[in-house]
Formats: C-alpha cells, sequence, structure tokens
C-alpha cells in the first residue's frame, strides 16, 4: 500500500461506524481492507475461509491480526445477521461470490453465494438501518441482457438478478445501495478467475518465466487499488437509490498492456494468444465519478508499473511463489 497511500485513500471522519467487508479474502477486498485499516477505519471481515493470504501481501500483521476475522458462508443468513449485529456494522462493501468457472461447474451454490448472498446483506441492512451499502455486480452482467451481443454466463445472470433485487429493496424498504460492474482486474492479490492471466503475466515478468496469456484483444486494465477505492468511496456517505455502475478502468488491448511489460523489463518473455473476451470494455467510468466522488485514478502504465515492483518486492521477501504461474 505504500507506493500508492497517496492515489488510494480515505479518512476515518467520513465513517461512523464499522465497515463490514465479506469476501475481504479476495483480490478486492484485501484492497479495500488496506484502504480502511491504513485510514484507521474499523472494519470488520466476512470470509468463507480463515486464509489471510492475499490480505498479508498489502498489510503487516499486527494491522490484519487485529481485524476481526468472521468465518462464515456469505448464504448463511443467520451468520450475516449476527455478524452485523454483533460487531455494530454501518456499511458494507459486499464481495464475496463465486467467479464464472465455479458457477458453471455448480450453478447451486453459485446461486447461493451470489443471490442468497447479497439478499442476507441487504436485509441485514434493512433490519439494522444502514444506508452505505455498495455490493459488486459483474461486466458479465451485460451479457445476461436479452439480445445482448456478450457471453451469456450463470454468473452474469446471478449478478444481473443482485442488480434487480437491490432495485426492489429500494423501491419496497429505501435500503439504499451501489452496484458496480468491474471490468478485467489486475494487481497483487489477483490470482484467480479466468480473467486474472493478465496479472499472471506481470508475476511472471518479475519472476523471469515465461507465460502466454490465453486471451487477446480489448480489455480493460481495471487497477485492484482503483476498483477497491470505488467500493471504499461508495460507503464513505449515506446514499439514496440503488444506482448500478460500471468500473472499466483502462480500456486497452492485451497485447497494448504486455507491450509496456515488455518495456519496463526488456528480458520478459510474455505474449497473448487466443480469442478476445466477450465482454464489453469500451465503457465509461464518468457516471460512477460523478456519483460517488473522485476515488483516485492510475495508468495503465503506471499500474502496470506498481504492479512489476511489487512482485519483485514479494518474490524477494518469499510471500510470492513463482512456482504458482500457471
Amino acid at each position: 500500500m505504500d507506493s500508492l497511500s497517496n492515489v488510494f485513500v480515505t479518512e476515518a471522519s467520513r465513517f461512523d461506524g464499522p465497515v463490514l467487508v465479506t469476501g475481504a479474502g479476495g483480490c478486492i477486498g484485501s484492497w479495500a481492507l488496506a484502504i480502511l485499516t491504513r485510514a484507521g477505519v474499523p472494519v470488520v471481515v466476512l470470509d468463507a475461509s480463515e486464509s489471510k493470504r492475499r490480505p498479508r501481501l498489502l498489510i503487516d500483521d499486527p494491522t490484519l491480526d487485529a481485524v476481526p476475522w468472521v468465518v462464515a458462508d456469505i448464504a448463511d443468513t443467520e451468520a450475516v445477521e449476527r455478524t452485523v449485529a454483533e460487531h455494530r456494522v454501518r456499511a458494507i462493501v459486499h464481495l464475496a461470490a463465486l467467479q464464472v468457472p465455479f458457477c458453471k461447474a455448480d450453478p447451486v451454490a453459485g446461486a447461493r453465494a451470489n443471490v442468497v448472498g447479497t439478499v442476507n446483506v441487504l436485509e441485514s441492512a434493512r433490519r439494522h438501518g444502514i444506508r452505505r451499502v455498495a455490493y459488486a455486480s459483474s461486466i458479465a452482467a451485460h451479457g445476461a441482457d436479452e439480445n445482448a451481443p456478450w457471453l451469456a454466463t450463470l454468473y452474469g445472470a446471478y449478478k444481473r438478478c443482485d442488480e434487480m433485487i437491490a432495485r426492489v429493496y429500494w423501491q419496497d424498504w429505501q435500503v439504499p445501495s451501489v452496484g458496480m460492474r468491474p471490468g478485467v482486474v489486475y494487481g497483487i492479490g489477483r490470482d484467480q478467475g479466468m480473467t486474472s492471466k493478465t496479472t499472471v503475466a506481470i508475476l511472471a515478468a518479475a519472476a523471469g518465466r515465461d507465460y502466454s496469456v490465453p486471451f487477446r484483444g480489448p480489455t480493460s486494465w481495471l487497477y485492484a487499488g482503483e476498483v477497491a477505492s470505488a467500493f471504499v468511496q461508495a460507503v464513505a456517505t449515506e446514499r439514496e437509490g440503488a444506482a448500478v455502475f460500471d468500473c472499466n478502468g483502462v480500456p486497452a488491448s492485451v497485447e497494448a498492456g504486455l507491450e509496456h511489460l515488455r518495456r519496463l523489463e526488456p528480458a520478459a518473455r510474455v505474449e497473448a494468444t487466443g480469442s478476445a473476451l466477450p465482454f464489453p470494455f469500451d465503457l465509461s467510468d464518468d457516471p460512477l465519478r460523478a456519483y460517488i466522488g473522485d476515488y483516485g485514478r492510475i495508468s495503465m502504465q503506471d499500474g502496470i508499473a506498481e504492479t512489476l515492483g511489487a512482485f519483485r518486492a514479494l518474490l524477494d521477501a518469499g510471500k510470492v511463489d513463482a512456482d504458482s504461474i500457471a
């Protein structure tokens, strides 16, 4: 976090109580946790795993170990309700989810995590009068619309359903929320999911390994710190309505990012093969920024450079294993 502390920040004075981050063991969740703890904002975690591997890449052990970490299934209604009540939560950043391949492999588990889990979050917000809720939809939701030219997936369908559910929670009970549809996220901690491979290429360059990204063409270079900062900014004040926004970062090709990576590391042996990803990447962040305010911005060039430098340091410290590259 030190290298970008002047870009993605918040202030504790903007929050009136603890922030619950669901799925904080994931990439975006780890970054959100880092931004909040750095500012001294009280945070509570609800995650399906007790593993803190990704957050430890960004947060020092004493700080992270002081954060209450509740291990529970986001689809467990009583567990979510109990966590919100016991910790007197006043804002929720909801990121817990199963991604595209896991939803396809187990549709019922995907529905429980992605749909029931979101209902649990909104219901807890309703019962406790929480007016600061931000949740992760996905760029994949664009494929769930009828006659959309993008790939339809169960994951995207679940996320589109979440957006409709959030709208009804505002309509019927005035539970406000902000939904965001992140594009392809890259950065420290992004090591899971089919679109994580641009990050793996940066790790490979840092480790001196060969790597081929299995897709090419248009994509978004959405830095993990930037999208996490957007989620934090969204809950830094009370909201009204149930708005949903794209969060795309920098639209550019996979090849353009790898070309810049090779300029930073001339010895890097990275390439891109395969077909283009079946999602839209020419989306604007301007509506989101107009709605929630500035949350920081980083160019593709600077984001790749920051990630490369961080991977080098983590490899040297033995906190990342080059043998994990796949």
